[in-house]
């Protein structure tokens, strides 16, 4: 046998021995536990589901006669072709911005329901909102309000855009629980 053949099988013996040494460690480090299940359930729409349902078994007072998971998904659906799928084209306007939200079908629909129900949302917050939905979407014009705002205030508005502002309230998680409750939530839109 020349060096070269010798070598090989003993590199593989000593990865093995390596790899039997790191796992006895692990386990005595460790114990003999389990590893920790996954955190995540999939997806991220099954995921807020998942985590829907579960408050929903862990809550004794749930009225189970009224409770939709469906609206919750539809509304999900809604948001994830805002997020992904619509065309904004975002201008500067006094003390914040102007944007046009626009998508074809089922993403205009999605538009059109979820802009104008965030847009009280934002007036709720202290923004200046107006909110005008058009056959191609929606168009939204956001502003700090005050009749001079701090221009960090502004800056902030219009770095955050069309989709920040969409996420500002800390309202989804209740809004997603009351929607599979069956509550009205946000009146005749999602």
């Amino acid at each position: 046998m020349t060096s070269k053949q010798l070598i090989a099988p003993l590199v593989l013996v000593a990865v093995a021995v390596a790899g039997a040494a790191l796992a006895q460690h692990s386990m005595h480090s460790h114990g003999s536990q389990a590893p920790e299940s996954p955190r995540e359930t999939g997806e991220a729409a099954f995921a807020a589901l998942a985590e829907i349902v579960g408050r929903l078994d862990a809550d004794p007072t749930t009225d189970w006669e009224k409770v939709s998971i469906r609206t919750l998904r539809d509304h999900l659906v809604d948001m994830h072709r805002l997020t992904l799928d619509a065309e904004v084209d975002e201008q500067l306007a006094a003390g914040g911005f102007t944007a046009r939200i626009t998508g074809e079908g089922a993403t205009r629909a999605a538009i059109q329901r979820m802009v104008p129900a965030h847009g009280r949302m934002l007036a709720a917050l202290g923004y200046e909102v107006e909110v005008a939905t058009t056959g191609a979407g929606a168009d939204l014009t956001v502003r700090v309000s005050g009749p001079e705002p701090a221009s960090g205030q502004v800056a902030r508005l219009r770095g955050l855009g069309f989709f920040g502002v969409m996420t500002l309230g800390d309202h989804h998680r209740p809004h997603h629980l009351g929607m599979a409750r069956g509550e009205q939530v946000h009146a005749g839109s999602h």
